[in-house]
């Protein structure tokens, strides 16, 4: 009984492991966060950025939760080189956090404007944030919005 019971449960986390999250550059995390950013407000972009920071507090240090910050739509101009929120930004980027900027939102702001935005080159670029967001939530990663 005890042995068919263990191989359930065993055949259970076998396929249960893709829902998961990992990433092989972090092997130690305990936590995989992705930080949800689609909003121009300084004051919303200021909280991302400290909850990032918070977050990196919480679990001991940066080896210990993978975190990504998404930005699209008017969220996207915190990857903008003016953004006052810079030295935060690459104190995270050092910390091993990752900047995603969705590519449909500068296509969209290339079609208004005329001109293509220019973005921090630390952003990695995605074709659409939200469906990098839905990505991530089947990968194992837990999707907050500050």
């Amino acid at each position: 009984m005890k042995q068919k019971l263990l191989l359930a449960l065993a055949a259970l986390l076998l396929a249960a492991a893709p829902l998961f999250a990992q990433n092989d550059d972090k092997p130690f995390a305990e936590a995989f966060i992705v930080l949800q950013l689609s909003d121009a407000d300084p004051d919303v972009q200021a909280r991302v950025i400290s909850v990032a920071n918070n977050l990196i507090k919480h679990y001991g240090g940066p080896d210990f939760v993978d975190i990504e910050i998404v930005a699209f739509g008017p969220g996207l101009s915190l990857l903008y080189p003016d953004n006052p929120q810079r030295e935060r930004i690459e104190s995270l980027v050092a910390a091993d956090v990752r900047f995603v900027g969705c590519m449909n939102t500068v296509a969209t702001i290339e079609r208004k404007t005329g001109k293509k935005p220019e973005l921090i080159p630390e952003t990695i670029p995605v074709q659409t944030g939200v469906a990098h967001l839905v990505d991530r939530a089947t990968q194992g990663y837990v999707v907050i919005r500050p």
